[in-house]
């Protein structure tokens, strides 16, 4: 059989076939290769659409103003059409002059670092350059910073989708929102702030193209430590400006002649108010939306949620200030209470460990210092700014705190301690009281927190003594405890035995007699309200007793101060609790009974406006002034729940106006305002407390040793409590109207024998005497005392009630109708 000849060119085809085949196998391999080791899990680009960056959350004021702001990262975000052309023109000469003409990798720049990584293999040097701005996006965002070929090329992959989904302005906007430039700063905006404490738009083109130096590294260009090398790098920019055309040759050389113009710190942004309560503001929102972004999308320090808070800084300012005066006169005189906090210094290095302690003094001009070195007779002294001063021996010449000896030789290097400037660059030596305290303001119709003052200085003590402290309230419990016998069928004018109390505990513990505050003896049968106004403890312990204490333990924790036994010995504050829950549970006093959460936010949006917190928040329809139909303003609802009678709660509140006009806080009584409070001192004492106010402000305080120890015997809520919430009042009720409390309907304002409890007809109360015979007594509809045929002439129609019992000087029939009561 013939052999058949098969022609070159089809030889030719089929080696051409065969190889083709084992080349796209090849080639498929290699592709999968290449997918498996660069391609796979290449994150979505897709992400950047909806990319958020972490940004801080911005805390306000109830006027609106900026407060405070918690952040990990500083950053302000922008928009692209913000940035200042020459910002944008200065990043493009220094990181990617050919930004908007490639799509995303440049190629002649890439071949370059690659080179540059061949030629430094196994140096431990990194190669640099070949990264775009969009290449630099991806890894910053979607990769990571891990060094390797292999994440050069990710990234430039990336690049190439990213080029393909997102418009070369929105690539710049995420850049230039996203990249550390230093100093906790990230962001441009940030930067700006950081470096020159400027808006952008403030810049020079110098201090522009500073900026744009900060991406290589922003340790290697700090204006301060590498000035030269700074400079070098900072022109270098100005020269490529003008090379690519964006600024002349003559705009260059006038900002190559400028310094950099950076500043040594940032100076605060907000006012240094309210300490303590921003720190707990940042609790609660922790607690609710948690800390970092993998917490949510709210989370405190990413979320760039903005807060509305209640804190009023003028009323916080008056509330800091009283408490440090009160704390700082109980402690006069007892020597220096040693250095805030002491640090080991390295050689020369003192600011930056005294700037880490975040310690900032901000009581008059007080100042944090580090003590440097002893030069003979004086001490060196530096402040966080960077300063220098000096305090001689006799400016430090207090003895020590329990041991004796001048301070000025108990001083060592490394204390950081507290002194006030003396004049020309001399300081005198400080001390922060070791006793403290907490003192709480609220707006009793609302539950709504304008100040809190947790110690002397948060910086110094960050424990909050108004929300963490608890302490046994002592007599400051008495009126809810009478609140509970009010509930249950007494009356002010009910007539309780002040006298020996004694009960049987059983075999064990035997019996156990109560005594008044000082032991003295009893005083025999007296009204509910001299016992209060007085602060009898057998009086109270007595009518506990016959109201019963698991009415009474009921009540205190239905009011929010706590879940006590039903013991005796908590009629008389024997159990412990806040100043926040004692301010809080006045409030419900003087609001008709009616309880509120105590707040300290007002409302929270996410970085989009969107309202998150209070979650049923809703919009006031018809609120706005442009809304108006001529018709009233339409009023949210009050909320709140009733936890006492309104009316047992109106005649506690009326009682205890007589705490201040005849009681153990008569001096407030010159205030000249309706007002209502109850001293409170407890064993020891160890704590003295004050707790009241007026219908639109209820505060209160307590002062005592963190580790409770006896303050004296002299020490006692009307004398040493009673003062600091005066200076705070005086300040604060300033310019306030004189509203007195009003009656719910149905009170029936009756006069009375201020002694007995008889009703008085014929006599009214004067507005001169400050104990008068006769007063007016709010009561309850049906309780009021039996009425006597009057055998007295009618009054004279000038005659008043007191102003000590109402807070008014209107006629008696003008009075009543206000008051809503019946005569």
């Amino acid at each position: 059989m013939p052999v058949r000849r098969i022609s070159p060119r089809a030889l030719w085809r089929r080696w051409w076939v065969r190889w083709g085949t084992y080349l796209l196998g090849l080639l498929a391999i290699a592709l999968g290769v290449f997918w498996l080791v660069f391609a796979r899990d290449l994150p979505s680009v897709d992400k950047l659409k909806a990319y958020e960056p972490p940004l801080p959350t911005n805390v306000r004021g109830a006027d609106g103003a900026p407060i405070y702001s918690y952040a990990r990262e500083r950053r302000v975000e922008l928009s692209y059409n913000e940035y200042p052309p020459l910002l944008v023109k200065a990043f493009l000469a220094a990181e990617d002059k050919t930004f908007f003409e490639h799509h995303g990798v440049d190629f002649p720049g890439l071949a370059g670092a690659v080179f540059d990584y061949a030629r430094k293999f196994g140096s431990g040097q990194r190669a640099r350059g070949g990264s775009t701005i969009t290449q630099q996006v991806a890894k910053n965002l979607l990769i990571g910073n891990e060094y390797s070929p292999t994440r050069k090329i990710r990234e430039a992959l990336l690049a190439y989708k990213i080029e393909e989904t997102l418009t070369k302005p929105q690539i710049i906007e995420l850049y230039l929102n996203q990249i550390f430039l230093g100093r906790n700063a990230y962001g441009v905006e940030a930067a700006s702030h950081a470096y020159f404490d400027k808006e952008l738009n403030e810049l020079s083109l110098g201090q522009l193209a500073y900026l744009a130096i900060l991406p290589k590294g922003p340790s290697n260009y700090d204006p301060f430590r590498d000035t030269d090398r700074a400079l070098e790098r900072r022109n270098y920019v100005l020269r490529e400006m003008v090379r690519n055309g964006f600024v002349t040759q003559a705009q260059a050389q006038a900002a190559a002649a400028e310094p950099i113009g950076a500043i040594t710190h940032r100076t605060p942004k907000f006012e240094r108010v309210g300490g303590y309560f921003v720190e707990e503001v940042r609790r609660e929102l922790i607690a609710k939306f948690g800390e970092q972004s993998e917490d949510g999308p709210h989370s405190v320090y990413a979320g760039g949620l903005w807060v509305r808070t209640s804190l009023d800084k003028r009323i916080q300012q008056y509330a800091a200030e009283a408490l440090r005066n009160g704390l700082l006169r109980f402690d006069a005189g007892r020597g220096w209470s040693g250095p805030l906090r002491h640090i080991d210094l390295e050689g020369d290095r003192w600011q930056g460990p005294l700037i880490g302690t975040n310690i900032m003094l901000d009581h008059e001009n007080w100042r944090a210092a580090i003590a440097i070195a002893r030069d003979g007779d004086a001490w060196r002294l530096g402040f966080a700014d960077g300063t220098t001063g000096t305090m001689a021996r006799d400016a430090a010449q207090m003895p020590v705190r329990n041991q004796g000896g001048a301070a000025f030789a108990a001083i060592k290097p490394g204390d950081i301690i507290a002194v006030a400037p003396s004049g020309a660059g001399r300081f005198a030596l400080r001390s922060v009281p070791r006793i403290s305290g907490g003192f709480v303001v609220q707006e009793p119709a609302t539950g709504r927190i304008l100040a809190m003052q947790g110690g002397f200085e948060s910086s110094v003590q960050s424990f909050n003594r108004a929300t963490q402290a608890f302490r046994q309230p002592g007599s400051t419990i008495k009126p809810i405890v009478y609140s509970a016998a009010l509930e249950n069928g007494m009356t002010p004018a009910s007539i309780i035995v002040d006298g020996p109390f004694c009960v049987d505990q059983g075999a064990r513990l035997g019996q156990k007699c109560f005594r008044n505050f000082g032991n003295s003896r009893g005083a025999g049968p007296h009204t509910m309200r001299w016992g209060i106004e007085q602060s009898r403890n057998l009086m109270t312990v007595r009518t506990a007793a016959q109201t019963g204490m698991g009415r009474v333990t009921k009540l205190i924790k239905a009011m929010g101060v706590g879940d006590y036994s039903p013991y005796l010995s908590y009629a008389l504050g024997a159990g412990e609790t806040t100043v926040t829950k004692m301010v809080n549970a006045y409030g419900v006093l003087a609001n008709w009974g009616r309880w509120h959460d105590p707040s300290l936010i007002d409302v929270a949006q996410d970085r989009h406006g969107q309202v998150i917190w209070p979650e049923n928040w809703r919009a006031c329809d018809g609120c706005n002034a442009r809304d108006w139909n001529g018709r009233a303003m339409p009023r949210p609802a009050t909320g709140g729940r009733q936890v006492l009678d309104a009316m047992s709660a109106y005649q506690m509140v009326h009682i205890t106006e007589g705490v201040i006009q005849r009681g153990t806080a008569t001096g407030l009584r010159d205030l000249n305002r309706p007002m209502f409070g109850k001293t409170g001192t407890n064993n020891g004492p160890t704590d003295v407390w004050f707790i009241g106010g007026t219908p639109q402000m209820i505060a209160g305080l307590y002062m005592g040793f963190d580790s409770p120890r006896s303050l004296g015997g002299y020490a006692q809520g009307g004398t040493v409590a009673v003062p600091v919430f005066k200076e705070w009042a005086q300040k604060a009720y300033a310019g306030m109207p004189a509203i007195p409390f009003r009656a719910p309907p149905g009170i029936r304002m009756v006069r009375i024998d201020r002694a007995s409890g008889r009703p008085v007809f014929g006599t009214f109360p004067t507005d001169s005497d400050p104990k008068p015979a006769v007063i007016w007594e709010a009561f309850k509809p049906q309780s009021e005392a039996r009425r006597a045929r009057r055998t007295a002439p009618a009054a004279a129609p000038s005659a008043r009630p007191s102003a000590s019992a109402t807070g008014t000087t209107a006629s008696d029939s003008d009075f009543l109708q206000r008051q809503g009561g019946i005569y």
